[in-house]
């Protein structure tokens, strides 16, 4: 949809419809429950809600946003705390200490 469909029609109005269809779609997001599952299923890295409801009080968890009193997950933050929690491919425990 061009900008020609944003343009007042001959009666005057404005598609709004269109308008709207052509803004960005926000990101999706996840209630504690369904991250720490998101987190599990996508990357194999063992997460609980509890863990989340700790580390949203002392730090270190994946950021998050509050919807009155509750929290609310942004996809991309949990992607990129989750690969952010996965070491470099090794091929032996031993190459593990050159790295560190």
């Amino acid at each position: 949809m061009g900008a020609a469909s944003k343009a007042p029609s001959a009666a005057g109005y404005v598609d709004f419809k269109a308008v709207h269809e052509d803004a960005a779609k926000p990101e999706p997001h996840l209630r504690r429950v369904p991250a720490a599952k998101y987190v599990e299923d996508t990357y194999g890295i063992p997460c609980s809600p509890k863990t989340l409801a700790k580390y949203a009080c002392v730090g270190g968890g994946p950021p998050f946003r509050l919807a009155g009193r509750f929290p609310l997950y942004p996809v991309s933050g949990l992607d990129a705390w989750a690969q952010s929690k996965i070491g470099p491919l090794v091929r032996s425990t031993s190459e593990l200490r050159r790295i560190a």
